[in-house]
């Protein structure tokens, strides 16, 4: 351990550490840091997250995307967001946070299945997300056209405080009622082979066609559009 550091005190260096990053950090650089065992840095981290639990303090330290970070508790986010907003103006739009849920639940997705769902072009409010770090390319879909996929990104699970894409709470939280909520998972659940079988095989066909063809899948939708003005997405981001 590092010189002049008690074990008692490896909780409190953790958290020193970790109240100056902005993202999160593992167990195994933490433990490069004040030169401990990566168990008793885990250990350590598990005694101060139930510490700050059970004191019920103001932050939460929670163990997302890969690494450790603090946050603020949930029960005075909304607190929180009034005073940030005296300051911080880069909101996300509707529109942003739409099409970020369906690239969430529905990930990897095209930006022809986003539209589809949202029921109009999407590619504004995709692009500033993939600015934004929030959203990234996830390669080709297996269909005609070869459509590019989007998925969420290692900073999305940061400002949501998730492991992964598998913590995100249930779809059926959002909806109104159950209706609703297999309409969404329907909707969600549009595959790249249902792109596909609404697409002939092209690989045959002249070039002409072809290059039609492949323009034609790109820009084709596979669902319908999701009424989201009776959706609420909650965020504690911006």
């Amino acid at each position: 351990m590092i010189e002049g550091l008690q074990p008692e005190q490896m909780p409190a260096a953790l958290e020193a550490l970790l109240f100056v990053t902005d993202e999160p950090v593992s167990a195994v650089e933490l433990a490069k840091m004040i030169e401990a065992d990566v168990f008793d840095v885990e250990n350590a981290l598990i005694e101060l997250a139930t510490k700050l639990e059970d004191e019920a303090r103001g932050i939460q330290l929670r163990e997302v995307a890969g690494g450790w970070r603090l946050y603020t508790h949930p029960v005075f986010h909304e607190l929180v967001e009034k005073y940030v907003l005296t300051w911080d103006t880069r909101r996300m739009s509707q529109a942003a946070l739409e099409v970020l849920a369906i690239v969430a639940y529905g990930q990897p997705i095209t930006r022809a299945q986003i539209s589809a769902i949202r029921g109009v072009m999407s590619d504004t409010p995709l692009n500033t997300l993939i600015d934004r770090g929030y959203i990234r390319e996830a390669g080709a879909a297996d269909a005609p056209g070869s459509p590019m996929q989007y998925a969420t990104t290692r900073v999305f699970l940061e400002k949501y405080g998730l492991r992964s894409p598998d913590d995100l709470p249930p779809l059926e939280e959002f909806a109104p009622d159950e209706k609703t909520a297999a309409l969404i998972r329907e909707r969600l659940g549009a595959s790249a082979q249902a792109l596909e079988e609404s697409v002939p095989d092209v690989r045959d066909l002249p070039e002409p066609e072809r290059l039609a063809a492949n323009a034609q899948a790109s820009l084709l939708g596979v669902v319908d559009k999701i009424d989201f003005d009776s959706l609420t997405f909650d965020t504690d981001d911006e």
